[in-house]
C-alpha cells in the first residue's frame, strides 16, 4: 500500500508531520499514522497559549483500534487549535495533510526543524 508523504513537511519517528509557513509550524499526523489507527472517534488538543516542548507530548488521538499519544515536533507556543476536530474527529482520517491538522506552533527555533525526518527518510521509516 502506498501512503501520501508531501515533500514539503517534515516529519517526526512518531507520524506526526510538520509543516513552517511565514514562520509559523502547522503539526498533524500522517496519512500512515491515521490508516494505522483506523476510524479516529477522538482528538485531546492543548490550548492556545500554551508552551510545548520538542518531541513533547502535546494531545491524544483515540480511535476505535488504539489510544496513541501525540508529539510535538518543535517546541514553542500554541497559536492556534482546530477546534473542527472536537465535533468532527474523522477530518484526521478524511484529510490528514488539509483539514484535519491538529494545531499550530509559534516555534521557539525553527532550525528545530533540521532535526526531523525528510519526506524521504519517513517513507523509508514507513516501508
Amino acid at each position: 500500500m502506498s501512503f501520501d508523504v508531501p515533500d514539503e513537511r517534515r516529519y517526526l519517528e512518531s507520524h506526526e508531520w510538520a509543516l513552517e509557513t511565514d514562520g509559523v509550524v502547522r503539526v498533524g499526523i500522517t496519512d500512515f499514522a491515521q490508516d494505522e489507527l483506523g476510524d479516529v472517534v477522538f482528538v485531546e488538543l492543548p490550548d492556545e497559549g500554551d508552551a510545548l516542548e520538542q518531541e513533547g507530548e502535546f494531545g491524544v488521538v483515540e480511535s476505535i483500534k488504539a489510544v496513541s499519544d501525540l508529539y510535538a515536533p518543535v517546541g514553542g507556543e500554541v497559536v492556534a487549535v482546530n477546534d473542527d476536530l472536537f465535533d468532527a474527529p474523522e477530518l484526521v482520517n478524511d484529510d490528514p495533510f488539509g483539514d484535519g491538522w491538529m494545531l499550530e506552533i509559534d516555534p521557539d527555533d525553527t532550525d528545530e526543524l533540521e532535526d526531523l525526518l525528510t519526506a524521504d527518510e519517513y517513507e523509508d521509516q514507513i516501508a
